[in-house]
């Protein structure tokens, strides 16, 4: 059992520090919890990290030392498992990692527990190998096989180093126990749902919302053709530019994009929207929460971590097939339902189940479950 008190001495794995992103997120949570631990990452970018973050100390693994590294990181995959056995965690009392890259492969003390916080398995080594190679160029399409199978031996065999993992979704624990053989425990990520409040009715717009990143997984195409052939309103909020301009040459006069919002802007379209459409397969999704939060309800796609936070007919509708029909009949059906005018105070009651509070009660009950008493 790990030592007691303020004095244990707790090391934080996480992939890499290059934003703030989710998984930055839960590690600002780990952080909060354990005032006193390290972190070790392969790469940092200081001036990209919160001052919570900032103020523990840092290691970075033989990863950061190759060319570029801050940039190129993810070209570095294959360095990264050596790298992580390659620290040192000699007088640890407790080993937490965050993995959804390589994070998890550290070689622990006999007596330190290992939990691994895995928001995913490495989706360019398992579920979305294909997809991700597919759209690699050409040298990255030749030289992914052979990486990829020694990587995936390695990634199963430094799940087996793991005492105990906790998934952030239930989708999450389901690949775990398909890639790894292992179980989990499902601890949703902290979401800041104080940082959200309603409108008055009064002031709701017209409009439907997508809000994120325009990655091609999330698929935010679906969204903006339904829409259009719908001609209802849409506001986009998100970027790169390039992925935007594109979607915009395709999108009606009805769809409205805003790029890269302050959040101030973001939170009043959330609180202000018919609904958000989340036409992408999530590990797990912040985004709806935060609507939801916000008092408004949310469509979105019956796979991934929607199926944990979107309960159909109370807080949304969730659609089963990911296409641009699917996605019309279900707008339609939230319609004729009136699910915008879905409770508020319940649409809030329900987010609130992943807040801090609830990540904070999970991390303890599974490091209790290894003899670490908190």
């Amino acid at each position: 059992m790990a030592e007691r008190g303020d004095d244990r001495r707790v090391a934080l794995i996480h992939y890499w520090l290059v934003g703030m992103r989710g998984g930055e997120k839960v590690l600002e949570a780990l952080c909060e919890m354990f005032p006193q631990a390290d972190i070790f990452t392969h790469v940092v970018v200081p001036g990209r990290l919160s001052p919570a973050l900032q103020r523990h100390r840092i290691f970075t693994t033989s990863v950061a030392r190759l060319p570029f590294a801050p940039k190129l990181y993810q070209k570095y995959l294959p360095f990264m498992p050596r790298a992580l056995e390659e620290i040192d965690l000699t007088g640890y009392d407790l080993v937490i990692s965050s993995e959804a890259g390589p994070a998890k492969g550290v070689i622990a003390p006999p007596d330190a527990p290992h939990l691994c916080y895995c928001h995913s398995p490495m989706r360019y080594l398992w579920d979305q190998y294909h997809t991700y190679r597919s759209g690699a160029g050409w040298l990255t399409r030749q030289l992914m096989p052979p990486l990829a199978h020694r990587l995936r031996g390695w990634d199963v065999t430094s799940a087996a180093r793991v005492d105990g993992f906790a998934a952030n979704s239930n989708h999450v624990a389901a690949r775990i126990r398909k890639y790894w053989g292992r179980e989990a425990d499902v601890v949703h990520p902290p979401v800041a749902v104080a940082d959200f409040a309603p409108v008055p009715r009064a002031e709701l717009g017209d409009f439907y919302l997508w809000a994120g990143e325009l990655a091609p997984y999330k698929r935010p195409d679906i969204a903006v053709e339904a829409l259009t052939r719908l001609n209802r309103p849409l506001v986009v909020i998100g970027g790169p530019d390039k992925t935007r301009a594109a979607l915009a040459a395709k999108a009606g006069a009805n769809v409205t994009f805003l790029g890269q919002v302050p959040f101030d802007v973001l939170r009043a379209h959330m609180a202000r929207c018919k609904a958000l459409i989340f036409p992408g397969e999530e590990d797990f999704g912040i985004v709806p929460v935060e609507v939801m939060a916000s008092g408004r309800p949310v469509i979105a796609y019956g796979r991934g971590g929607a199926l944990d936070t979107v309960l159909e007919g109370e807080t949304g509708l969730l659609f089963r097939e990911q296409s641009v029909e699917a996605l019309i009949d279900a707008v339609e059906r939230f319609e004729a339902l009136g699910l915008d005018r879905t409770d508020p105070a319940a649409l809030i009651a329900h987010a609130r189940r992943f807040d801090p509070d609830a990540f904070r009660e999970g991390i303890t009950r599974s490091l209790g479950a290894l003899g670490v008493d908190l």
